[in-house]
């Protein structure tokens, strides 16, 4: 840290991305990737516009907001489109909380949110999640703040039926609940459609996971035309030439392409769901997840240990150190032979107490 860092942030905690150490070939079962590349009509349309680089991107993003909009069937003023979903969250925090609409958000979720709040001098509310990890509507009915939801959850995956949003959306409309539905097409059910009726709620996704685009950067809004135009207003001040030109044509791609995006999410949910039922079966303890990722514990197995036992036999897992889930791991789905190479090895670690 420098002495000319003022002290506004001297304090700030940056948020810790997985580890990527290239110190040896891993299996990376730790950052929730997609185990399959982009979709090969996102690839051409990205090499395509590889042609142009000399040139700016359209600060409108005029092709990516309208296959959005298409795809999700809104108007095209109802969504915003931005450097992965971090920049959409960021934005929402900006625009929608300050010192007397503080931020709320579970104790256990995805721990940027801590982040953007102090990056913002924002006062902000963890409140706990159930002794199962599910997250209690009711806790936040009746709270002053803004809402932020992931849904699925991370890094447990559990998915908040839409009709305890929907529920928590209409308490109060006087205030915004954001959902991050970051991990929804594997298995949750979006949002979206919530926008038309309720002016304030914002959907922020991303093309990170299901749509294999984790490099590219590319995530969205969808919400009310009031809501994307305060997104859309920061976005412009900040960065309007914010997504490149091979990015955007990419995720023009990528939603083109749906029978690729559909194929690999049921190959992720189908290896989620073997992998999970042979965990159990050695006495793992799994959330239900509805992610591409499963949440594991074992009461045999001391967590941390198991996350370094796998990295020394080449194998990523992503273990968190906070007291409610250090007996967990998260364990990103990878290919079906990945998987099976991770079963393999714990059985040949620990198998003598599974």
């Amino acid at each position: 840290m420098s002495k000319y860092l003022k002290e506004k942030y001297a304090s700030l905690a940056p948020y810790v991305p997985g580890e990527q150490p290239r110190d040896m070939k891993y299996i990376k079962l730790n950052t929730n990737e997609s185990p399959f590349p982009p979709s090969p009509l996102a690839i051409q349309y990205a090499r395509e516009e590889a042609e142009r680089l000399m040139l700016y991107p359209d600060p409108e993003l005029t092709s990516i907001k309208g296959a959005l909009a298409d795809y999700y069937g809104v108007k095209r003023e109802c969504v915003s489109a931005t450097n992965g979903s971090d920049d959409a969250l960021n934005f929402a925090f900006m625009a929608f909380c300050d010192e007397s609409t503080p931020a709320l958000f579970a104790d256990i979720t995805y721990g940027f949110y801590k982040v953007f709040a102090r990056l913002n001098h924002i006062p902000y509310t963890e409140l706990p999640l159930l002794e199962d990890f599910t997250l209690s509507v009711d806790d936040y009915i009746g709270r002053r703040g803004t809402v932020f939801i992931a849904n699925p959850n991370a890094p447990t995956g559990i998915f908040l039926p839409l009709s305890e949003i929907e529920r928590l959306v209409a308490s109060d409309t006087s205030r915004v609940v954001i959902v991050d539905e970051a991990y929804v097409d594997f298995g949750g059910e979006s949002a979206v459609r919530l926008t038309e009726k309720y002016s304030n709620l914002l959907v922020i996704g991303t093309f990170s996971k299901s749509r294999s685009l984790a490099g590219g950067r590319l995530g969205f809004a969808i919400g009310s035309e009031e809501l994307i135009s305060d997104i859309e207003r920061l976005r412009n001040s900040t960065n309007p030439y914010n997504i490149n030109r091979m990015t955007m044509a990419a995720g023009v791609g990528a939603l083109a392409d749906r029978a690729y995006f559909e194929d690999n999410c049921k190959k992720i949910i189908s290896t989620r769901e073997n992998t999970s039922a042979q965990l159990r079966k050695m006495g793992f303890t799994l959330t239900p997840s509805s992610a591409n990722f499963i949440f594991a514990s074992h009461k045999s197995i001391d967590a941390e240990q198991m996350y370094l036992t796998l990295k020394k036999n080449g194998i990523l897992v992503r273990h968190f150190t906070q007291e409610i889930i250090k007996d967990y791991n998260r364990i990103t789905v990878g290919n079906a032979e990945e998987m099976q190479i991770l079963i393999d090895k714990i059985k040949e670690i620990w198998g003598d107490i599974l």
